[in-house]
């Protein structure tokens, strides 16, 4: 059986968590991925480690901003532990316009942010949006670049946003096949669609999944990430997502 993890994102609009993991639970999900609104504050986060031991789930994967990872290592440390974390993903920058040179510094700068967790046993990452595909001009996009600053910086591939940047994800798989630690699974509804932000669930989209998701296990990539940034009713997108996924994985839902 695949490992197959929800991003917590998806959800916040709905809830409480409590009723959201057991919601995930029951829909047959292995594990969920936190991201950064769920470790602000000693509250929520014991709602957070409540809810992970009631319903069983791991949270193996979690997006926690640069600035944490940069200004505060001991405390991330010290919250990827609690909650049984083994790899904290970055998942987005503010400053998207930069050149090739500019992007070479900033993974440099993720990289050596990265460092403390990787030398406390933790695997660190960057998760991409459409822009880290912009041609710059060279032979290098963006993504190339801060994946250079090093050799043990993992990647999890939103493979939905590279399709928006006019991507073919195939080819990126096998270019990063040995960096590739986590997919997010998400679908894009036909061009042109403005409800739920054009997002789809997945199976329901244009993304060929049938094909990406036996690819991305060729690859080696330890977690399926079901995610959708604008879903209308989170239930309806996490119990058709995880049926359709776990079909093309040849799975009984």
């Amino acid at each position: 059986m695949t490992d197959i993890s929800y991003q917590l994102y998806s959800s916040r609009n709905f809830g409480p968590i409590g009723a959201t993991l057991r919601m995930l639970a029951a829909a047959g999900y292995s594990g969920v991925e936190g991201y950064g609104g769920l470790f602000g504050d000693a509250a929520t986060l014991d709602a957070l480690k409540a809810a992970l031991s009631d319903t069983g789930l791991k949270m193996p994967t979690a997006h926690i901003g640069l600035d944490a990872v940069a200004g505060d290592p001991a405390g991330v440390i010290a919250t990827a532990r609690d909650l049984g974390i083994e790899a904290v993903i970055v998942p987005f920058t503010d400053h998207q316009t930069r050149s090739a040179a500019d992007w070479a510094a900033f993974g440099a700068e993720l990289a050596e942010a990265g460092k403390p967790l990787q030398d406390a046993g933790f695997a660190f990452g960057w998760h991409n949006h459409a822009f880290e595909f912009t041609d710059l001009g060279g032979a290098d996009r963006p993504l190339d670049l801060i994946l250079q600053a090093s050799d043990t910086m993992m990647f999890e591939f939103d493979i939905a946003w590279a399709v928006v940047a006019g991507e073919a994800p195939a080819d990126w798989i096998e270019k990063y096949a040995d960096r590739l630690l986590a997919v997010h699974v998400k679908d894009r509804a036909p061009e042109g669609t403005t409800a739920e932000d054009g997002w789809a669930d997945v199976g329901h989209g244009v993304i060929n999944w049938a094909a990406l998701s036996q690819a991305v296990q060729a690859a080696g990539a330890r977690h399926l990430i079901i995610e959708h940034d604008n879903p209308a009713d989170d239930h309806r997108f996490a119990m058709r997502s995880i049926a359709a996924l776990k079909g093309f994985l040849g799975e009984s839902a």
